[in-house]
């Protein structure tokens, strides 16, 4: 039984949505759209005269019996359109009708157009497409089950070769490339060989849930891995990886996995290969050839559907591919300085004793604090040498004046004349103050390990060898030369005991 009025009620009067109005009256969202649809055709107005009855209201809104017959060839639907139509962004069957039963008063309701489709697809499209990706919205990339191998020509091993696979759902374009590991490195190389091989950027990135994508995993808030992270900033795309053991949220690459299976990796399966290079050469050209390959019940092919409908949507590329990142954490020291693979870099003053977030790649070293660049310098592979920026290095600042050359000098005077001395030259042996200051305090801080009166004779035996550095003073205490006189030899004497019986015991 029908509740058009009530339905009519609720709509004009109580202005609830379709979905309310549905669950109020008990029946299906469609039932009420149409209903609301055809008193709008019919020009129903609300209220409804109240000598109008339910069996009159229902004649002016279904004046044709509701049998299915057959439509004329003029409002009969263009299938193909409709599908096409449906890769983009925004596009939903409820628009598609509006436009249809706009152009064609006399076709099919939105149920039946909608049930139409539906058995249309079923019949012509593969049953692991799912039509509702839109195009350029996303890109799933996954590492292939399956290995291959290439051989040492030095020394006969045989290599395991890991198998990329990149896909644009809307389209089915597909990508494929082989590693010698499923590292961060080959993860992050992979991205950007097939956002470069599609030739345009997706809103969102769907990978799987693994440690190279979360390290640490949180089922409603994924901490990604920074590198990762940082990539897709770069490209002004977001990571949104598959839920732990859910194969269906990106079901699309896994399908193509399989495809990459069958139809790359098996044809393959009796080649061998000793080169990465030539293994990639192989892939790439039946990469083609599938992509080329036309679909057996759809119309086209993987390179001309993402021609036709994807290609355009992609977001632009960069003028350069991004370069990998790595993230570490480290902190400013009393020298204006923070450390990265044994190397230092300046950061500014005001930042002393800050752990900062250190980027750094190939070429670049940046320190960032709170999300903002402090500094940036050029990368050094030099173990322990300093790169340094003058302005990091101001010759008198508030926080920081307590630390002046000036002072060190007179705590180096408290301990004696010659730790004064020595500070000085080691002061004076750097292009700036600044960086001696760690030398100088630990020249101070070896006063709590031995006497004054030592460390200033070991300071006066260094001056003497122009050895202007904390090391050689530690090393003149630790082997007690403070006490031996600079131009002193040795005593090399040997010792002379009643038990050592010396080399003339054994000539007889």
């Amino acid at each position: 039984m029908r509740k058009i009025k009530e339905i009519l009620r609720l709509h004009f009067e109580s202005g609830m949505s379709v979905r309310q109005i549905a669950k109020s009256c008990s029946v299906s969202r469609s039932a009420v759209s149409n209903t609301i649809a055809r008193a709008t055709a019919a020009g129903v107005s609300w209220p409804v005269p109240a000598e109008v009855g339910d069996a009159e209201l229902e004649s002016q809104l279904y004046p044709q019996p509701l049998g299915r017959k057959a439509k004329p060839d003029s409002v009969k639907l263009d299938m193909q359109y409709v599908k096409r139509e449906l890769t983009h962004k925004g596009v939903t069957l409820q628009l598609l009708w509006t436009e249809y039963i706009a152009n064609n008063p006399g076709g099919y309701q939105y149920s039946r157009y909608c049930e139409l489709y539906r058995e249309w697809q079923q019949k012509t499209a593969d049953p692991s497409l799912h039509i509702d990706h839109k195009a350029g919205e996303e890109m799933m990339v996954d590492w292939a089950g399956q290995t291959m191998q290439i051989v040492d020509r030095e020394t006969g091993e045989l290599l395991d070769v890991y198998i990329f696979v990149a896909t644009l759902p809307a389209s089915n374009y597909l990508y494929v490339e082989p590693f010698l590991s499923m590292s961060l490195e080959s993860w992050i190389a992979g991205h950007v060989h097939a956002i470069e091989f599609f030739g345009g950027v997706s809103q969102i990135i769907v990978p799987d849930n693994t440690k190279t994508v979360t390290p640490k995993y949180c089922y409603y808030e994924p901490e990604l891995n920074p590198t990762y992270a940082d990539m897709a900033s770069y490209y002004n795309t977001a990571i949104v990886p598959a839920r732990v053991a859910r194969p269906k949220d990106k079901a699309k690459v896994e399908c193509h996995v399989l495809i990459t299976s069958r139809s790359i990796l098996a044809p393959l399966r009796n080649r061998r290969f000793f080169s990465l290079a030539d293994m990639r050469e192989a892939i790439f050209e039946l990469l083609d050839a599938v992509n080329a390959k036309p679909f057996q019940k759809l119309p086209g092919s993987r390179l001309s559907t993402f021609l036709e409908i994807e290609k355009h949507t992609l977001k632009p590329l960069p003028e350069k591919p991004y370069e990998l990142a790595y993230f570490s954490k480290s902190k400013v020291n009393l020298d204006c300085h923070f450390e990265l693979k044994k190397s230092w870099y300046s950061a500014p003053c005001q930042l002393i004793g800050t752990t900062l977030t250190i980027r750094y790649t190939a070429t670049t070293v940046e320190a960032l604090h709170n999300g903002k660049r402090v500094a940036i310098h050029p990368r050094t592979m030099k173990r322990g040498k300093h790169v340094t920026l003058d302005e990091h290095l101001p010759r008198s600042h508030r926080e920081y004046a307590q630390w002046g050359p000036e002072r060190m000098i007179t705590w180096a005077g408290k301990i004696g004349p010659n730790t004064a001395a020595l500070a000085q030259k080691i002061l004076e042996s750097k292009p700036h103050p600044m960086l001696a200051y760690r030398s100088c305090l630990g020249l101070l801080r070896l006063s709590r390990s031995y006497p004054p009166t030592r460390v200033d004779a070991a300071c006066a035996r260094a001056l003497k060898a122009a050895a202007f550095n904390y090391k050689s003073v530690k090393a003149i205490l630790e082997k007690g030369l403070d006490r031996v006189a600079f131009d002193e030899p040795a005593n090399n004497s040997p010792v002379v005991h009643e038990n050592l019986r010396g080399a003339a015991y054994y000539s007889n």
